[in-house]
């Protein structure tokens, strides 16, 4: 859904289901993928697009659930309760540098069974994007996906004397 001024902001599985109409919503979407697209040949000269831009890393959830949702991967969401009402991916803030994507439902929607399966198709989807992800177990043996910029080649050193 795009709010005034704010331009498109990609599902982060904490929102709602209904996301408007549906072909409009597709429009948004494809023309924010492809601007960040267009932004990592702009800014990453010669690394091409697997590269993050200066802004993704300031907005990692918000850049990582735009990749999820172009590749097609369902958002989770929530009603106006905040109780979940869809499974799918979240993204989330974890610490600086990092966020976390984890496959969250309902309660007795089976979530927990696929969750692995589902993990791994999105780090599929976004390692070839520049994100490293490690699949991890936590809190109740849930699994989540730690998400980071794939470290670049090194830096150049000046020679020693």
């Amino acid at each position: 859904m795009t709010v005034p001024g704010q331009g498109f902001e990609p599902a982060t599985g904490d929102g709602p289901a209904d996301l408007g109409d549906a072909a409009a919503r597709a429009r948004e979407l494809r023309t924010a993928y492809e601007g960040l697209l267009q932004i990592r040949r702009l800014v990453n000269a010669g690394a091409g697009t697997g590269v993050p831009a200066p802004w993704e890393l300031r907005q990692m959830p918000r850049a990582v659930a735009l990749v999820l949702e172009a590749a097609g991967i369902t958002p989770s969401a929530v009603d106006a309760a905040g109780r979940r009402t869809r499974t799918g991916y979240r993204v989330a803030a974890a610490e600086p540098g990092r966020v976390e994507v984890t496959w969250p439902g309902p309660p007795g929607g089976g979530a927990a069974e696929e969750e692995q399966e589902r993990l791994t198709a999105c780090a599929a989807v976004l390692e070839p994007m520049g994100w490293e992800c490690l699949l991890y177990r936590g809190p109740r043996r849930r699994r989540f996906l730690e998400v980071e910029p794939t470290p670049g080649p090194p830096k150049p050193t000046s020679p020693g004397p």
